[in-house]
């Protein structure tokens, strides 16, 4: 049976979060798909849901995530829309994706994985070395939180969100005197004004899947599938099998602090994974290293001796 492939009076619709990074994501995958089926950009319709983690009052007020609900804050609509027909695929930041799916959807394509670095944005200062003791830092990241506290426990760290546009101006109306994001959105967004300094993985281990764009699709589209399949790249798919394998495992959400990253290296596969306590007082550590294509068994080996060395009430808040 061939392919039917979208046209302009019945577009493949796109769907998406609304902020600038949501959509540059979805104008990449909108690129790749029209590049690999020689089609033209209006045979893609995006559409635009806006999703609970969106709400102008949370942001503003800089309400904490775990406060607001989990990591399907940034998903939850726009897989109703999926599931009722709305859209045929979505985009997603796979760092926001929880590790299973809604019956019925299916997140199995990612693009080429970008710069997995956090990025230390300040306008004065060059890295969290040259922040003087009781500085005030500002992030809504658990997993950065922690990890800056247990380096330096002297931070003041407070509650911080938005998009890069708004952390920005709350920089320069002096809420924070640093605050930090993933480089892989700065460089999707071509900001190369933004005042960042890439900070090294072995300094500050990214986050699980940073810097994945990942599509979902309805389990049942044939046809979905056959095109996202046309631009999936593989070596991203086999490292975020090891990292969100490490995540299922340790149970993660958005009220723990975990970081993970597996890179591949002449053919072997090696991971990293931290758990700390949401107060920053203690980090536990794993690296370990295997075939690529035994990335899920290593994961959930390292979740394991993980929760074995924190034992209960790790990730209690006190």
């Amino acid at each position: 049976m061939s392919l039917i492939l979208p046209t302009p009076a019945s577009p493949l619709k796109i769907g998406t979060r609304g902020s600038p990074l949501a959509l540059a994501q979805a104008y990449e995958t909108r690129q790749r798909l029209s590049a690999a089926f020689d089609l033209t950009k209006d045979a893609f319709e995006i559409v635009v849901i806006k999703t609970t983690g969106d709400n102008r009052a949370m942001i503003d007020a800089d309400r904490p995530l775990k406060e607001i609900g989990n990591k399907g804050l940034f998903t939850k609509e726009i897989e109703e829309a999926m599931l009722k027909g709305e859209i045929d695929i979505a985009v997603h930041s796979t760092k926001d994706m929880p590790v299973e799916q809604p019956e019925g959807l299916v997140l199995d394509t990612f693009l080429p994985r970008e710069d997995v670095r956090d990025a230390f944005i300040s306008p004065t200062l060059k890295s969290i070395h040259d922040l003087p003791e009781g500085a005030v830092v500002g992030t809504s990241s658990l997993r950065r939180r922690a990890q800056l506290l247990n380096r330096r426990p002297d931070l003041n760290v407070v509650e911080f969100r938005g998009n890069v546009q708004t952390r920005l101006k709350k920089l320069a109306d002096g809420v924070a005197d640093c605050t930090f994001l993933a480089m892989a959105g700065l460089r999707r967004l071509d900001m190369n004004e933004v005042p960042a300094t890439a900070i090294s993985p072995e300094d500050m281990l990214p986050a699980i899947a940073q810097g994945t764009i990942g599509i979902e699709r309805r389990s049942d589209d044939s046809r979905a599938a056959e095109m996202l399949e046309a631009i999936h790249h593989v070596e991203t798919s086999q490292r975020l099998a090891a990292e969100r394998a490490l995540l299922a495992g340790l149970d993660g959400s958005c009220e723990t602090p975990i970081a993970g990253l597996a890179e591949i290296h002449d053919g072997q596969l090696h991971l990293r994974g931290e758990v700390l306590r949401p107060d920053g007082s203690e980090a536990i550590s794993e690296e370990s290293d295997g075939p690529v294509g035994s990335g899920a068994e290593i994961g959930q080996a390292m979740a394991a001796s993980l929760l074995r060395k924190a034992g209960p009430g790790f990730f209690d808040w006190k």
